[in-house]
Order: C-alpha cells, then structure tokens, then sequence
C-alpha cells in the first residue's frame, strides 16, 4: 500500500480584520515565530512545523470552525501553556475531556496535550469520549 503521512505544513483562510489579534496569540502567547508577514500572506514556523495565515477580506465566521477539525497542540509544560493560553483571553471550549480545548484568534479549535503524553486512549475508543464504549441510539 502507498504510504500517506499528514505534513508539516498548513495554510488557514483568515479575516484580514483579526489579523492583529491573530498575530499577537501566535507570537505571544504560543512563541510562534514569523517568517513572513505581509499584507496577503503571514508564514510562521513552530518546532518543525509551518504554516500560513492566507489574509482574505472575508472569511468563515470562527463559529464554524467549531464544526471542523480540532487540532492537537503539545507542549512540554502544559499548566503553564494553559494558563498563558486562557490568560490570553481565548475562548475556552467545555468538552468531557480532561485536556483544554480552546478557540484561538482566527478560528482553529485546539486541544493542549503533553509532548510526551501517552494519548493511545484516543486511538482505540469506539466512543466520542476516550475509553468509552460507544452506545447504539
């Protein structure tokens, strides 16, 4: 079978208006930091990965991000990435789940994990919630 990996590189269709505010959580607060900032186009590098704010005059309204793909972010200190995160004034999302999930500027939900968290729970549950079992309705 052809082998298929995820990359390092993502792009994310922002709205020009929180460019701002997108910048400052990014370089602030997750210690991001920008390659390229322009107008048209941010690019940033964290660890080995990179990634693009492709600046649009309109774009989804963050409440539909909420609909789409959470992404992990691992750290090596999570109590102090959390309280930095929430400090930053991010929305914080409730989920039966015992990491932080959070909405950052521009839209993208995030769950803050350990760097070397054993996550294998989340691999193997039938269920929505980890190490549950999954129930017909």
């Amino acid at each position: 079978m052809t082998k298929v990996i995820l990359g390092n590189h993502t792009a994310v269709f922002a709205s020009r208006a929180e460019q701002d505010r997108i910048r400052r959580f990014y370089r602030d607060v997750l210690g991001a930091a920008a390659r390229i900032e322009t107008n048209e186009v941010d690019r940033w590098q964290l660890a080995d990965v990179h990634f693009c704010f492709v600046w649009q005059d309109t774009a989804l309204d963050p409440s539909h991000f909420l609909k789409a793909i959470y992404l992990e972010l691992a750290t090596d200190d999570v109590d102090a990435m959390r309280r930095k995160i929430v400090e930053s004034g991010v929305k914080v999302i409730e989920i039966p789940d015992p990491h932080l999930y959070f909405q950052a500027p521009g839209g993208q939900v995030f769950k803050l994990v350990a760097i070397d968290e054993d996550l294998s729970v989340y691999e193997d549950s039938s269920s929505a919630k980890p190490g549950a079992t999954a129930t017909a309705a």
